[in-house]
């Protein structure tokens, strides 16, 4: 598996960075995590830990190539979200410890992801969006009833109301899980937290499998510098990883 891969994590305006983002992996397969921590002071940060080092945990258990990577994805974010309720026993409910999560499974040419919140995973290819997931949150309900249009997004009032998320309550959350996405040569994966997608638009993004020559590192910088820009001086925690398939 050849794969060109790059990570950061920008605080943007905020006085203290609760995302976490990792990419792990294995001569068969890899891992793509970013995790935005949410839930008053501190809390929100130990929330994203916990979930990074849980999914990181049950890749270095599993066999590889991952045997069944949708039944893999689903237990890891269940043990993820067992382990930040447990966090929050004891603390106020408005307080608990709580995370919105995507991952991103990669071997044997294909991709299977996962997601909890309004955390994305882009599939970039020809400097194009080719596909991405679709928000648990108020405004995506509203763009596919059709109330409101992909441009009213980033404006709507609600758009930062999740409809659901690791930790918090007990019962396990609604989470996506895809099949098995092929990849061709030169495609980018892209995990990445609101603040990264909530300051530039799908065409940029895109643009970050446009460029083979130059180095992944380098783009997936320029990207989260713009976006940190656009919505300063209210920026968010703004964290990405990226890879970009060259074949097995």
């Amino acid at each position: 598996m050849r794969v060109d891969s790059a990570k950061l994590s920008l605080a943007g305006n905020r006085p203290e960075n609760q995302d976490r983002v990792d990419v792990v992996s294995h001569k068969d397969a890899l891992l793509m995590v970013v995790v935005d921590g949410m839930g008053g002071h501190a809390h929100g940060a130990r929330a994203a830990e916990v979930t990074v080092t849980t999914l990181k945990e049950c890749f270095a258990e599993a066999p590889m190539p991952v045997f069944d990577p949708q039944g893999f994805l689903t237990l890891a974010l269940a043990r993820a979200h067992d382990r930040v309720v447990k966090l929050g026993e004891g603390v106020a409910l408005d307080h608990k410890p709580r995370a919105t999560c995507a991952v991103c499974l990669v071997q044997e040419a294909g991709s299977y992801w996962a997601h909890v919140g309004d955390s994305r995973v882009y599939h970039l290819r020809g400097g194009l969006v080719h596909e991405r997931t679709r928000d648990h949150s108020h405004v995506e309900l509203l763009l596919r009833e059709g109330l409101i249009h992909e441009h009213e997004m980033r404006g709507h009032p609600m758009r930062n109301f999740v409809e659901c998320c690791l930790g918090g309550d007990t019962p396990l959350p609604d989470m996506s899980v895809t099949a098995r996405k092929k990849l061709s040569s030169g495609d980018v994966l892209l995990v990445c937290t609101d603040g990264l997608w909530s300051g530039i638009e799908d065409v940029d993004i895109g643009q970050a499998s446009g460029n083979s020559g130059e180095p992944l590192e380098l783009t997936l910088r320029s990207l989260a510098e713009r976006a940190v820009a656009r919505n300063s001086p209210y920026s968010d925690n703004t964290s990405a990883a990226a890879v970009r398939w060259l074949g097995d």
